[in-house]
């Protein structure tokens, strides 16, 4: 546990490394930010308009559904656009020395279908564990609960090696699906350091800053409250609100970077594989290479 905490915190360091050599490799997570934000805002306009005039009907209550799954739908759409270009990005960053965003943009737009695709499979799973999460009895919602916890875990995964086997590839929601399997099943250990490693650091460090962002906000609106109510809520939300949104961001590029690196390693070892080599013959990308070696 604690060698993979460790290599957790060496990735992000190799993160922020990368990001400091070509900051074009963090932009689209800063763009994903805006877009995702501005669709969570105009998809909740009509769900509140149709819970204030839809009244408690059987057909209001089957619109606000409808109307949910669209926006989780919208935002599972803007999340994998802009996860996409990042794995693109660094892929051609790390094989050609230069992350280019319009040569990126022109391979999403190449995949916008099987990212739309993937998007559609992500919401039913999200739509499927919420029911399980709401059974009516108590032991069923334990269990349901668990059920749904353990689907996310297993989709999620999958998710971080679809959109690099979409956009490197270029491959569909099938044969993407078919290939993550493939490298999970074969590099279990190494996948399973990353969700520990990775995704433990990623959290405990974005809980941090998010914390340091709050108790910075509080501050502000401790010390101005007594000058002005609102000018001291104004303060508090723009402190609090950009730090978390930036927080999230990169959260979302160290992830994606780190699951992409594997995803090109992975390919190194099969290529050394076919070529009659060990896989532990195959090169690294850097950035990974400093975390393996550990």
């Amino acid at each position: 546990m604690f060698d993979s905490i460790k290599r957790g915190f060496s990735f992000l360091g190799q993160a922020l490394s990368l990001a400091r050599q070509d900051f074009d490799l963090v932009k689209p997570s800063l763009f994903g930010m805006v877009a995702g934000s501005l669709v969570a805002i105009v998809g909740a306009v009509p769900i509140i308009l149709v819970a204030l005039l839809g009244g408690d009907s059987q057909f209001t209550q089957f619109a606000l559904y409808a109307l949910g799954a669209l926006v989780i739908f919208a935002q599972y759409v803007t999340a994998y656009i802009f996860s996409g270009m990042t794995a693109i990005l660094i892929y051609h960053y790390l094989t050609d020395g230069d992350g280019q965003l319009g040569r990126a943009f022109g391979v999403i737009r190449r995949d916008l279908l099987d990212i739309i695709s993937l998007a559609a499979a992500s919401t039913i799973v999200a739509l499927i564990t919420g029911l399980l999460r709401g059974n009516g009895r108590r032991g069923r919602s334990v269990a349901g609960g668990l059920a749904a916890t353990l689907i996310e875990a297993v989709w999620t995964t999958a998710t971080y090696f679809v959109l690099p086997a979409m956009v490197i590839e270029d491959l569909s929601l099938p044969q993407a699906l078919k290939r993550a399997t493939y490298i999970i099943k074969n590099n279990l250990l190494v996948v399973g350091v990353a969700e520990i490693g990775v995704r433990g650091v990623v959290g405990l460090v974005g809980f941090l800053l998010a914390a340091l962002a709050v108790a910075v906000g509080g501050g502000l609106f401790v010390l101005l409250v007594n000058v002005h109510l609102i000018l001291a809520i104004v303060a508090a939300v723009l402190v609090v609100g950009p730090a978390i949104a930036l927080i999230t961001a990169f959260s979302s590029y160290v992830t994606t970077a780190y699951h992409t690196c594997l995803f090109i390693w992975a390919r190194s070892a099969e290529q050394a594989q076919a070529q009659g080599y060990s896989a532990q013959a195959a090169a690294a990308p850097g950035p990974l290479a400093a975390v393996l070696n550990r």
